[in-house]
Order: structure tokens, then C-alpha cells, then sequence
């Protein structure tokens, strides 16, 4: 099927902690729909069945609990409800947003997910009711080709996002299209948590996810790109992912991923928004990761070199590392009961300085999330105090195989190259309860190679 995304550059409220009027709301989100309509048409033109805009891209962020509250349209979340808010815009108040998108997806015969700010009065005899006697949700919307609205979706994992409740409950949702089955949907922070995102696509057998999102990079092991194209690998599914686009606040990165291949976009130099669209498989059956094929094997102990251990924090956790010296090596790092394993050949000596890293522990800064990471990480110096650093460009090539004896089963294999492009594994899986990822010869000087799993139970 042909799937589009847009990266959108959100015409932002000059000063969203602002009190403003509905009207005024209303004129500044219609700035943003004005180019979600010209790429709606663009992409319709382009033969695709589907296109996902990102997360806050029509009224922006910053907002407090009040100013928001002129932007939020007012949608029902009940399934019973069928509405079409193109056709029968006098259903509900305050619902100018949707009934455009729902236009938007009538007039270009496409399905269309959007990302927008939505209320909900409740009683007070409703526990989580807030005190202002309403709710306020982070909502994604999906519409069919014919304008009907097919599913909402409330985000569930907030990042500080002040202006909007949680759910009482996770939201599973998906909706059905007759080009690809069914695809489910969560948004930006939701895809580091098992609620819902993991829990939806087991529980549903989901092959296909549409993914608004506003996330700001963080290099070297949650890039955007780097982490929507591992979820894709991990779960072996497609994901159509939006992010907004605002280099300054480092948020770029969108893509069309297939766990074997991508489409993607990021571009922290200019400005102004990006279509994407391609053509991918619906998955169907499980690939296949050739794990019998490889000659991975844990290194017998005492082959280890004997290197230096040293320590160095990277994404705010204490990383554990052992520098990757030389042409080639076997290399050994362990932090708690996690050990991870390298075998690696550089094409060439060149004068950069990569490291292995291991962390077994809870990650307590933007967020609270137990991890177990093995990373092959360039470092941003000669130093060691620089490994951990960002890191955007590298020109060492090398063949490697990674593993690690992870403890939990959801392992996202990270493979990031020079220009933040992405690579893909000759091999991955499970052996002698070790994980593993291999490649002969990156076709890019090498950022990251890691293995980043996720210990849901000990979050």
C-alpha cells in the first residue's frame, strides 16, 4: 500500500501560556490545517491510501491547563457513536478542528490520522474527575476515506505535558482499512512503555501502527529515526510515524519503516515542513531473522584483551565501558547481571575513538524506565570523558557482532550511521539466551550499534 507522513513545521502561539478566546485559538490552528490540507491533496495525488501528521502539529505546546482550553475540540471517545464531522457538523459544539480533518479525508478519498487537543466534562462524582470538571486529553483521531471518524486515541504516557490528564484507563485502539488491515495507534513517549503500546500489538496481533509524534533527539540511543526503525524491527511490523519539525528544540525525524527497510527524513538544518511517501508491503507473516546462519559464539573467558574500564555518563545513566581499541578485538563489559560481548574489525584504522558500554539500572531523568543496554557507541574526542557524548558524523566502517545475556525479551536493535541514516543487521535474534546483531561492513562511517532493552516489570 502507499502510506504518506508529513513533518510539519507548527506555526506556534507566540505565547502559548497566553489566555486567549476561542476565535483567536481557532484562527492560529487554522494557520496549521491550511498546510494539512495542501499535503493531504499532495499526498492523495501521489496514490497514498493514508497519511499521518504528528503530534501537536496543529495547536503547538507549552500551554498550561487554562490557555490551552480554547484550542481543545470536544470529540466523543464512546465506539458506539458513529459520526462523520464533515457531513454532520451540528452534531457537537466545538468541533472546528475535526470536522476539517474529517473534510480533508472525504475530499482526497484517504485516511487520515491527526493529532490534536480534546475535552470531556465530567462528574464530580467521577473519582479521576479533575477539579475543573473536565477532562483534557492528548488525542490522536484516524478518519476513513469517506470523512467518518474510526477511532481516538487519548496518550497515556504524558511527558510533562501539564496541560492534559491521563486516561483513567489505557486506550487499545485501532481501526480497520480495506488497503492493509488494521493499524493501531499511540503517540511520541508511549513507545518506551508496555501500556499501551506493547500490550496493543500483542494482544491484537497488530502489523501495522500509526505513530504521531513531537519528540526532541537525544543521541546516541533514542534519535528518532534510530528508534522508530527499531521498534519496527523488534515487533516486526510496519510504523508510519510524524514528527513535528523544529530544529531548534532538536525535534526532526519522521519515517515509513518496514523491519527491513525505511523511508525517512531528518534534517536539523532547515526549515519547513516534509512529505514523505512510499510504497511498502503489509506484513502479513513474521520475517525471519536468520539466526541459524550465524557463527555467534560467547567469548571463552580469559580471551578477553585486558583494557582499561572506565566510566562515563551517557543519556543522564552511568554507563560502564571498555574502549574499543585497534583494528580489531574482543571485548567483554558487565554491569549488574548484564554482560555484553564485541567482536569487531575496522576496514581501516582511523583516529576515532569508539568505546562498549553496558547499563543494567533504573533511568530516573525525563522519565522513569528500567533499562539494559549494550551500545557500541563513537565517542565525541580521543578522550574518554567524551564517550557518551552526541555524536552525528563518523567515518570508521566496521564488522561486528554484538550480544548481550539480556533478561528481557524486548530488545530494540539500534544500528545508526554517519548523517544519522540508518543501517540494517545482517543478523539479530536469540541464542544460547543471548541476544545478538551482526553486520559484515556498515555502509556508513558507524555511530551506534547497541542492543537497548526494555525490563518492563522492573520500571
Amino acid at each position: 500500500y502507499i502510506a504518506a507522513v508529513y513533518e510539519h513545521e507548527s506555526i506556534l502561539s507566540p505565547n502559548p501560556t497566553a489566555l486567549v478566546d476561542r476565535q483567536s485559538a481557532l484562527e492560529l490552528m487554522g494557520r496549521n490545517l491550511d498546510i494539512y490540507e495542501q499535503q493531504a491533496v499532495a499526498a492523495a495525488r501521489q496514490g497514498a491510501q493514508i497519511i499521518v501528521f504528528p503530534e501537536d502539529g496543529i495547536h503547538g505546546f507549552n500551554f498550561t491547563r487554562s490557555s490551552i482550553y480554547p484550542y481543545l475540540d470536544f470529540v466523543m471517545h464512546s465506539e458506539s457513536v458513529k459520526w462523520n464531522p464533515c457531513r454532520e457538523p451540528y452534531l457537537f459544539n466545538d468541533t472546528e478542528v475535526l470536522q476539517r480533518l474529517s473534510c480533508m479525508a472525504l475530499k482526497n478519498k484517504i485516511f487520515l490520522v491527526a493529532n490534536l487537543g480534546t475535552k470531556q466534562p465530567c462528574e464530580h462524582t467521577d473519582p479521576h474527575c479533575p477539579s475543573d470538571g473536565r477532562y483534557q486529553f492528548n488525542t490522536n483521531v484516524a478518519f476513513n476515506a469517506d470523512g467518518m471518524l474510526v477511532a481516538t486515541y487519548r496518550k497515556h504516557n504524558l511527558y510533562f505535558e501539564y496541560a492534559f490528564d491521563t486516561p483513567p484507563e489505557p486506550d487499545y485502539k485501532f481501526f480497520d482499512t480495506p488497503f492493509a488491515g488494521k493499524f493501531g495507534m499511540f503517540t511520541c513517549f508511549d513507545i518506551l512503555f508496555f501500556e499501551p503500546a506493547v500490550n496493543l500489538i500483542r494482544q491484537y496481533n497488530l502489523k501495522q501502527i500509526v505513530y504521531p509524534t513531537a519528540w526532541m533527539n537525544q543521541l546516541p540511543l533514542l534519535s528518532a529515526v534510530e528508534f522508530q526503525q527499531a521498534f519496527a524491527t523488534a515487533f516486526n511490523i510496519n510504523i508510519l510515524a510524524a514528527n513535528i519539525h523544529h530544529p531548534s528544540l532538536g525535534m526532526t525525524g519522521s519515517g515509513i519503516y518496514t523491519p527491513v527497510k525505511s523511508f525517512i527524513y531528518h534534517n536539523m538544518e532547515s526549515y519547513g515542513g516534509r512529505l514523505i511517501v512510499a510504497e511498502i508491503p503489509v506484513i502479513t507473516t513474521d520475517y525471519k531473522n536468520n539466526v541459524e546462519k550465524t557463527p555467534s559464539r560467547v567469548p571463552e573467558k580469559g580471551n578477553e584483551q585486558f583494557l582499561p574500564i572506565f566510566y562515563s555518563e551517557m543519556m543522564y545513566d552511568n554507563f560502564t565501558f571498555v574502549p574499543a581499541w585497534g583494528e580489531k578485538g574482543e571485548l567483554q563489559v558487565c554491569a549488574n547481571t548484564l554482560c555484553c560481548y564485541l567482536n569487531y574489525q575496522r576496514a581501516v584504522l582511523t583516529d576515532e575513538l569508539y568505546a562498549l558500554g553496558v547499563f543494567d539500572g533504573l533511568h530516573t531523568v525525563h522519565g522513569t524506565y528500567y533499562v539494559q543496554a549494550c551500545a557500541l557507541v563513537k565517542c565525541g574526542g580521543l578522550n574518554f570523558s567524551t564517550c557518551g557524548e552526541e555524536v552525528t558524523h563518523a567515518t570508521a566502517l566496521i564488522d561486528f557482532q554484538l550480544w548481550g545475556n539480556m533478561s528481557t525479551p524486548y530488545i530494540f536493535p539500534l544500528l545508526l550511521t554517519s548523517g544519522i541514516t540508518l543501517d540494517f543487521a545482517d543478523h539479530m535474534g536469540w541464542k544460547n539466551n543471548h541476544y545478538f546483531i551482526s553486520k559484515n561492513r556498515t555502509s556508513f562511517g558507524l555511530l551506534t550499534a547497541a542492543l537497548y532493552g526494555r525490563w518492563y516489570e522492573k520500571d
